[in-house]
């Protein structure tokens, strides 16, 4: 994990994640990163998340929601 990454993810930390408190942005910012990245690689790694992959013929058209 790059330094410049982690730099720019602590420099733009979420609202919720500011809230949160964090003596240590940077520290903060690359367990943000290291999750993230583990999740990426590796979709069942979290319990009850999974990541979607689609390619763009397969999404749905907006005129087409069900809203």
């Amino acid at each position: 994990m790059s330094d410049d990454r982690i730099g720019h993810r602590a420099a733009d930390l979420l609202p919720e994640e500011r809230v949160a408190g964090s003596e240590d942005p940077r520290g903060q910012a690359e367990a943000i990163l290291a999750d993230s990245d583990e999740r990426e690689a590796g979709p069942e790694a979290a319990p009850d998340s999974f990541v979607e992959r689609r390619r763009s013929d397969q999404t749905v058209d907006p005129d087409e929601t069900t809203r």
